[in-house]
């Protein structure tokens, strides 16, 4: 694998981290019912730093920009400095 598409989270990723999220749900929905919340305190912070971990994850990498994106969103930044500036002249002039 890449570096740059390791950087990308992608869909299944996704998908496996809401399928953890839920397994933590059912998880603590079982032992409620048991009654037995507390007791499972081990098994749920292990569980719980799983999903911090993945979660953690998540947060940078779907926000990470590929070297493609970065490139578009320079391009369009420059431009939109390019569109001020030439606005700005203009009404200097009239």
């Amino acid at each position: 694998m890449s570096d740059d598409h390791e950087q990308i989270y992608g869909a299944d990723r996704a998908r496996r981290l809401e399928e953890l999220l839920r397994e933590v749900a059912r998880r603590i929905a079982e032992l409620d019912r048991r009654g037995a919340l507390l007791q499972g305190a081990p098994e749920l912070l292990k569980l719980l730093g799983d999903v911090r971990s993945e979660l953690f994850h998540y947060e940078v990498r779907i926000t990470y920009d590929t070297p493609e994106i970065a490139e578009s969103r320079r391009l369009v930044d420059e431009a939109r400095r390019s569109e001020v500036s030439f606005l700005d002249d203009d009404a200097e002039e009239d």
